[in-house]
């Protein structure tokens, strides 16, 4: 950061936490946050911009690289890339194969965008934590974090499309009967059917929520790592960040792959009338 010098610790903390934000300001005016007080009259019909455009762009990515591969792909031995899309595209089959028994045609792709997307997008967190905001303050733009999933609003717009899609498969496989039957007979019969309600309720607003919650907490406990070995004398920075980051690697595919894991078991479920729990 250009102004670095002139920030204390729990300044700097705060200005690399905070997302930049568009909205309503008090007054009725429509403009960017620049401050928590800002951001708190704001309220919900806010968007964060950084988070919306490196998600979507590192969406476009995704689809560009493989539909890159997917037209340049030959039987003949194959470039690096090409063999990396075929690893990438077998190790989700084998993934869905084990976990979904199901005959869905969109739970592969599915699991490969959730995947693929999730892991582009929790990578970002290995770029230093003061580059790119850097370049930001230089054109005039105050803030800028570039890792979406440490934003709560994208994991769980995430985390309730999935859920969306457990619903809507619930209610197809098993018909409307069904699913409430799903909800107020078990496990104790119609006779607990409040208590049927109750814990099958919890347990269903429970998926959306641990997946959202899951990513966006290992994502931002790593931000904040970084942003901490950030304020510390350079010498410790160099010594203590490329352990760090290695080890954040497990944790960036780790999580990707148990939210495209959760996301293939719920819709599993969802497309069993007796076995469901």
């Amino acid at each position: 950061m250009s102004d670095g010098e002139t920030l204390t610790s729990s300044e700097y903390i705060r200005h690399h936490l905070q997302n930049l934000t568009y909205g309503q300001h008090a007054d009725g005016s429509w403009g960017l946050a620049h401050n928590a007080e800002d951001l708190a009259e704001m309220g919900f019909w806010s968007i964060n911009l950084d988070s919306m455009a490196f998600a979507i762009g590192l969406g476009l990515l995704f689809m560009w690289l493989f539909r890159k591969v997917a037209k340049s792909a030959t039987a003949d031995v194959p470039g690096g890339l090409q063999n990396f899309v075929e690893w990438v595209v077998e190790f989700i089959d084998d993934s869905v194969r084990g976990s979904f028994s199901g005959k869905n045609p969109l739970v592969a792709p599915l699991a490969l965008t959730i995947f693929v997307w999730i892991a582009l997008m929790n990578t970002m967190d290995l770029v230093p934590v003061d580059y790119l905001p850097f370049v930001a303050g230089q054109l005039g733009v105050g803030h800028l974090k570039i890792v979406p999933s440490t934003d709560p609003n994208v994991t769980f717009a995430m985390a309730l499309s999935v859920f969306f899609l457990v619903l809507f498969y619930s209610v197809k496989m098993k018909g409307f009967g069904g699913f409430i039957g799903e909800l107020t007979l078990h496990p104790f019969g119609k006779w607990g059917m409040p208590f049927n309600l109750f814990l099958e309720g919890v347990n269903l607003l429970s998926k959306p929520v641990s997946l959202a919650l899951r990513l966006f907490g290992n994502m931002y406990a790593g931000e904040m790592i970084f942003i901490l070995i950030a304020l510390l004398p350079w010498y410790a920075q160099w010594t203590l960040s490329l352990p760090w980051a290695i080890f954040h690697i497990l944790i960036v595919l780790l999580q990707a792959f148990i939210f495209m894991t959760l996301t293939i078991v719920y819709l599993d479920m969802a497309h069993h009338v007796e076995d469901h729990h």
